[in-house]
């Protein structure tokens, strides 16, 4: 997004994280409504039109959406599109991207509220790491002749009281509604939101054999002070990898060992 779209997409993720630091407020629930005005605004295209129209007020496209989405959704959910709306976007379909972050942004709070985002972080990221894995299961996610019904029993197969909820619904979502994503960047997009949920970046660390916890402590210590950031680890194992160590951080790669890479970071920081 670019432009106006930017800025609106910014003022909605305020307004949902003053929505879902109410106690009142159920993350989980939220995230499940905008799902669903996410699914219909991606399927009304008119409406969806209509309701980011630049020639249209504000408020008049503000009612419009209480009126559609009042007896639909709750309350809070009503308001948050009320207030997209009013909001100035580029395209109309950025709408429709900002509602589906703000749904996946909302499931994520829900697991961070209930201390599990980490096993949602990590559990994301080994999802992605089976699919690319297997040739077969990525075919099944993928099958666009495969009906909605058969990817999500697939996928409770595959998740269900082995992972946790928010995870499952994330990942249903992306598989059931893709909306022109790849299920890669689907996933990446995804890990991303939950690093952020912390104001943490990602690292994916393949390395040659398993890190023993200290060797972990270390990197995500010096990868911090090198970003700026605390930094979230994914771990990998390739024996395989070149240098013993492979870091990606972003579009950035490090390649090289482990005491290599630590002492480097350590002189640049020394500066």
């Amino acid at each position: 997004m670019n432009g106006a779209s930017r800025e609106a997409l910014a003022a909605a993720r305020e307004r949902l994280d003053a929505l879902t630091d109410s106690t009142s407020v159920d993350a989980g629930s939220l995230a499940d409504e905008l799902a669903a005005v996410t699914a219909l605004l991606d399927r009304e295209v008119s409406l969806r039109r209509v309701l980011t129209d630049p020639a249209q007020a504000g408020e008049a496209k503000a009612e419009l959406a209480q009126r559609l989405l009042g007896t639909q959704v709750s309350g809070p959910a009503a308001d948050l599109v009320a207030g997209m709306v009013r909001s100035r976007w580029s395209q109309s379909r950025d709408l429709v991207d900002a509602l589906e972050e703000l749904a996946d942004t909302a499931d994520l709070t829900a697991a961070q509220k209930a201390g599990k985002l980490d096993d949602v972080e990590d559990e994301l990221f080994r999802f992605g790491r089976i699919v690319s894995g297997s040739i077969e299961l990525r075919a099944a996610l993928t099958d666009r002749k495969a009906t909605t019904s058969a990817k999500s029993e697939l996928l409770r197969g595959l998740l269900g009281g082995r992972a946790q909820a928010a995870t499952e619904r994330l990942v249903t979502r992306l598989v059931t509604a893709p909306r022109g994503r790849s299920l890669e960047s689907g996933l990446e997009s995804l890990s991303k939101l939950a690093a952020e949920r912390r104001d943490r970046m990602v690292a994916t660390v393949t390395s040659a054999v398993p890190l023993s916890d200290v060797q972990k402590q270390r990197l995500g210590a010096a990868l911090a002070k090198l970003y700026g950031r605390t930094m979230h680890l994914n771990l990998d194992v390739d024996p395989e990898v070149i240098g013993g160590i492979r870091v990606q951080v972003g579009d950035e790669v490090i390649n090289g060992s482990l005491a290599d890479r630590i002492e480097d970071a350590s002189r640049r920081l020394a500066g």
